[in-house]
């Protein structure tokens, strides 16, 4: 088990990160990233605390290992595994949604199906269990992109018209392979020590070169991370954005300049139907899906209490078409927790492992892409204009005069005009800054298009069983028997 610390110094090992035209020489210490560096660290710190041994670790051959590496062989060591999983969510709200904990469940998914991986090739089944085990112990953060870059959606990768705008095979020889070309969207990417690199788009005939699964560190010889926009950097103060300022995980485009892969990293080789197993033959796509939904409940939760700190704030707890609201939201909330353990609940082995439910999966994630913006406008509509008449900054409130304005002027029947400025300061950060804005589109479609996650929803109901209900009432009567009846009568 690593500590903050010691995960930040890992940070500082020559990877080529790109910002606003420039090469960042230390990301530990660029003011676009070094606080949510250090929120990642405190998940380390928290994890790595003897008090929390039984919390957060289990036993390895090795020693003690972080929970998101566990793999669960009941309903107890799941429900367990989870409990830590809520417990490292509460430390940042759920808005780090590619956390340590989300990749590192899928690797464990993947392992959990290691026979898929030696049906197809044991020696590419024997790089992959070896990564995990080397990931694991060493307490790695990993991101991944596993998605080809945004062009002429009309056409497979292999027609586009650069053959290696995606991250394709552009050589191998008795060391490993070289790859070229960009992968999306290494989200916390610039704060992970490894990325994983694959294709869950379903890839066509001729895009075999295409077809790879591997692992590498972040500062390979030739991997290029392009950031985007920093939030953080433009919220500098926790008051005044306690969330950007704090858990801006960022997202990046990792372009591949002729990269070395040697062998023993690499689980998939040119295969268009592995690329797709790895994840739905095995565990893995449920398994990592699963942390989601567990973050996701954390974060929806923090939500509904800011709604009725909102309506606490502003005098209207009473009010019944409040409590209405509240009411409605409270539902909606314990929604998404009943989902989660039903999940838990309805979980069935694969081999020796205890895995989540799948369709109850597809089924939470089907339905809370269309929550969180209905979840976000509900708040918008409580606060009215809140949110939006606070002080400019935290400057204000250090300049006397303005401040004791502002201590008329902000007004609460529950809180002190400081309180109240700084609960919407948050609110504002959650719901409408940027930074919350760019969270309403990843709860859209981080586990894919909303066609794709009905998809799934649709190929893993138990259709056999509705059906079968249909079928039972309709040959419980027959037009024979009432023509009978009627003739009798």
């Amino acid at each position: 088990m690593k500590t903050g610390q010691q995960h930040i110094a890992g940070l500082r090992d020559g990877r080529a990160v790109f910002i606003d035209g420039k090469r960042v020489d230390d990301t530990t210490r660029h003011p676009a990233f070094r606080h949510a560096i250090q929120s990642v660290g405190k998940l380390f710190d928290f994890a790595s605390d003897e008090a929390n041994r039984e919390l957060m670790t289990f036993a390895t051959p090795a020693g003690r290992a972080n929970r998101i590496w566990q793999l669960p062989e009941s309903f107890d060591e799941l429900r367990q595994r989870r409990t830590a999983l809520e417990q490292w969510g509460g430390l940042h709200a759920g808005f780090l949604g590619r956390a340590p904990d989300h990749v590192a469940s899928c690797i464990a998914g993947m392992y959990m199906g290691l026979d898929q991986f030696e049906a197809y090739d044991k020696d590419r089944a024997k790089a992959l269990a070896d990564y995990y085990t080397y990931a694991r112990d060493r307490d790695l953060y990993l991101t991944y992109v596993i998605i080809n870059p945004q062009a002429d959606r009309s056409k497979s990768a292999a027609q586009q018209k650069d053959a290696f705008l995606t991250t394709g095979v552009v050589d191998q020889d008795a060391e490993g392979i070289t790859v070229r070309g960009a992968k999306m969207l290494a989200t916390g990417g610039i704060m992970a020590d490894e990325v994983f690199v694959t294709c869950i788009q379903p890839l066509q005939p001729g895009d075999e070169i295409y077809a790879l699964s591997f692992a590498i560190p972040m500062n390979t010889k030739g991997l290029q991370i392009l950031s985007r926009k920093s939030y953080e950097e433009s919220s500098q103060s926790v008051f005044d954005n306690p969330l950007s300022s704090r858990f801006d995980e960022n997202d990046a485009v990792l372009y591949f300049d002729d990269v070395k892969v040697p062998w023993d990293r690499i689980f998939v080789y040119k295969n268009l139907e592995m690329c797709q197993k790895q994840f739905h033959a095995t565990p893995a796509h449920v398994y990592q899906n699963y942390q989601a939904m567990v973050r996701l409940s954390v974060k929806v939760r923090f939500l509904i209490g800011m709604a009725r700190r909102i309506a606490e704030t502003n005098g209207v707890l009473g009010f019944p078409q409040v409590r209405e609201t509240l009411g409605q939201l409270a539902a909606e909330g314990g929604m998404v927790d009943a989902f989660v353990a039903a999940m838990e609940i309805k979980g069935t082995h694969y081999g020796r492992y205890y895995v989540p439910d799948r369709h109850t999966l597809y089924a939470a994630q089907t339905l809370t892409q269309q929550l969180y913006a209905k979840i976000l406008n509900t708040l918008r509509e409580l606060a009215g204009g809140g949110m939006i008449m606070l002080p400019s900054s935290v400057q204000d409130l250090a300049n006397p005069e303005i401040a004791a304005l502002v201590e008329k002027t902000q007004q609460s029947p529950a809180a002190g005009a400081l309180d109240k400025v700084k609960f919407y300061k948050l609110a504002w950060d959650a719901v409408g800054s940027e930074f919350a804005s760019r969270h309403q589109q990843y709860e859209m479609f981080y586990a894919g298009a909303t066609f794709v996650t009905k998809n799934h929803s649709f190929r893993t109901y138990d259709w056999d069983s509705a059906g079968g209900l249909v079928s039972n009432m309709l040959s419980s009567y027959q037009l024979a028997d009432e023509l009978k009846t009627s003739q009798a009568a």
